[in-house]
């Protein structure tokens, strides 16, 4: 994932905090990280996997 392009979430502010960034990796899997720890450890989702989490994100099951 070292070479991989990270954007940040367009959930995450400006001001610091809690913020994301998500990479596009080979097979249409996607990665996310912290944006405060872009050295530390990512995960990497399946296509079927990040459906179903965005979906969880979406309906407010993380909150």
């Amino acid at each position: 994932m070292t070479r991989s392009t990270w954007r940040t979430s367009s959930y995450s502010s400006d001001q610091g905090g809690n913020c994301l960034e998500v990479a596009d990796l080979p097979n249409d899997c996607q990665a996310v990280r912290d944006s405060k720890d872009p050295d530390g450890p990512a995960l990497a989702f399946t296509p079927a996997a990040w459906s179903a989490f965005t979906a969880s994100v979406r309906a407010g099951q993380f909150d």
